[in-house]
């Protein structure tokens, strides 16, 4: 075969090598759960790689110009470099996903982020504001028993129920809040098979939960009490189940609408994706649990420091989604 012809029949597999070359290798590469916006995908990568082999075995053996062998022989050492690197210590891996990965993942899917966000957030000020002006909507939601437990609980006159526990104590709740806040944030993502119909119900529950609890508790003054205890793990808390909700809807966009992909197939990306992602949720509500058991129970603490440290961790938080894995190359 002529060189030209051989070329012009193997270009376009040298090109898609090359552009995923530039997408995930070297200093530059990406994480995998970015979109790999190429032809290739990681997985037909292996085959792709032993076939530009073979192409320089054969462009050596029919005396092919200079050009076309260096140009083979760079792909194949690139590829070579990516494919064969000494992987990672878990430990690595483990920081890599969190401080990168994980934040790139969340941007990916920004679209249901928000989406999430809106849907957990309207009903939790809409009930705030309403209980202001109507404080019996409250009976329409819980039930008086309810109530009185929560004024009970939050009562900033009444001594035997102030902010605090002994540590013993603590490390009891911070088992329980592990077990209730993961649980939480699974079934809002696990509601996302419903056709995302699910997970919405479990954010706009969530959120008129929240907002009853603090809209009555504000209006008969008891608020103080509940807000220097919440402020603390709110960051990580709330953040999670906007994220773990925006997961779920982007499980049932895969169903309802799977685009060029079968939707068994198109289930399992977003299922594969949304695992992920869940990993990182449940990393916030393990921190989230940590503090509200260790550091928002704690009644010693003066009000300003909680608020002031609540604000660094919203702040935190937001830059870590925002800005985290932007410029930073992924080498496992």
């Amino acid at each position: 075969m002529r060189q030209e012809q051989f070329v012009a029949r193997h270009q376009a597999e040298w090109l898609a090598f090359e552009s995923w070359l530039h997408a995930r290798g070297g200093n530059a590469r990406r994480a995998r759960g970015e979109r790999n916006t190429g032809e290739l995908t990681d997985e037909d990568v292996p085959a792709r790689y032993r076939r530009i082999c073979q192409h320089l075995a054969l462009a050596r053996r029919r005396g092919y110009s200079p050009v076309v062998v260096d140009r083979l022989q760079a792909l194949m050492q690139q590829g070579h470099g990516v494919l064969y690197r000494t992987p990672p210590q878990r430990w690595q891996r483990a920081l890599r996903f969190l401080l990168a990965e994980f934040p790139r993942l969340v941007r990916s899917e920004a679209g249901c982020m928000w989406v999430a966000a809106v849907v957990f957030v309207f009903p939790l000020v809409l009930m705030f504001v309403l209980l202001q002006f109507r404080p019996e909507l409250v009976y329409s939601i819980v039930s008086p028993e309810q109530v009185a437990m929560w004024e009970r609980m939050y009562d900033p006159n009444d001594a035997r129920h102030a902010l605090g526990r002994e540590s013993g104590t603590d490390w009891q709740m911070f088992g329980h809040y592990i077990w209730n806040n993961i649980g939480i944030g699974l079934r809002t993502f696990a509601g996302g098979l419903l056709a995302g119909v699910g997970a919405l119900f479990v954010l706009i529950v969530n959120g008129i939960s929240i907002g009853t609890v603090f809209g009555h508790l504000q209006q008969i003054g008891s608020g103080d009490p509940l807000w220097r205890f919440v402020c603390g793990h709110a960051p990580f808390e709330l953040t999670a189940i906007v994220l773990a909700g925006g997961a779920g809807l982007r499980l049932g966009l895969s169903l309802v609408a799977p685009g060029r992909h079968r939707r068994i197939d198109a289930l399992a990306r977003a299922g594969a994706k949304g695992a992920r992602l869940c990993l990182g949720v449940a990393f916030m509500l393990l921190v989230a649990a940590f503090i509200e058991a260790f550091w928002s129970s704690t009644q010693s603490i003066p009000a300003v420091v909680k608020y002031s440290v609540s604000g660094v961790l919203w702040t935190l938080v937001a830059l870590w989604l925002g800005l985290g894995g932007r410029g930073v190359a992924d080498e496992d």
